[in-house]
């Protein structure tokens, strides 16, 4: 039976999640369906906006988490966001707030190093010294700060939900609009 549910998720991702980028790439830039990169050289990092460069410098979350958060384990600055309507303890509040400052601590550093890595990869590129050693090699950096990344914002969704009650789960759920259908662990 939960077999079900995981098919419609899919289903639903690889409908939304194309129309989702079309837009990202189409409606920030000015590009169009025969151009949909058109002003995106102007970008100091090609492969990353403006935001998603703050995003990282600043540790944002960026949806990285969404498996987490769309399953009943929510995150430290929305939990903080929403402490009176979810009842929080004192120490509630104090043990979430010191997960959110050592989270931000884990991924700015991360965040950094991924803009840096995008950094030397575009200009491998633009310096067009590009080889397929290091084209392999700035590649497979940056995907393990991507993946260091995203497990550190899993992870701090995790060590939240630990914090809570079941009641203040499904009421955090309720108060965020996810329905029903979010699973509580």
């Amino acid at each position: 039976m939960r077999s079900i549910p995981i098919l419609v998720l899919v289903a639903c991702s690889l409908t939304v999640a194309p129309a989702a980028a079309q837009s990202h790439v189409g409606g920030h830039h000015g590009g169009t369906a025969s151009a949909p990169y058109a002003g995106l050289e102007t970008r100091r990092i090609k492969a990353l906006s403006p935001q998603q460069i703050a995003d990282l410098g600043a540790g944002r979350g960026m949806g990285l988490a969404l498996p987490a958060e769309l399953n009943g384990y929510p995150g430290p600055l929305h939990v903080l966001d929403l402490a009176d309507a979810l009842g929080l303890t004192v120490e509630q509040r104090s043990r979430t707030q010191a997960l959110m400052d050592a989270m931000r601590a884990e991924r700015i550093p991360i965040g950094v190093r991924i803009v840096g890595e995008e950094t030397a990869l575009d200009g491998l590129f633009a310096e067009r010294t590009v080889t397929p050693a290091s084209l392999r090699d700035a590649t497979r950096l940056i995907a393990a700060s991507q993946g260091t990344l995203r497990a550190a914002h899993l992870r701090y969704h995790l060590l939240m939900a630990e914090l809570l009650t079941p009641d203040q789960i499904a009421e955090y759920g309720r108060l965020r609009s996810y329905g029903p259908a979010m699973a509580i662990p």
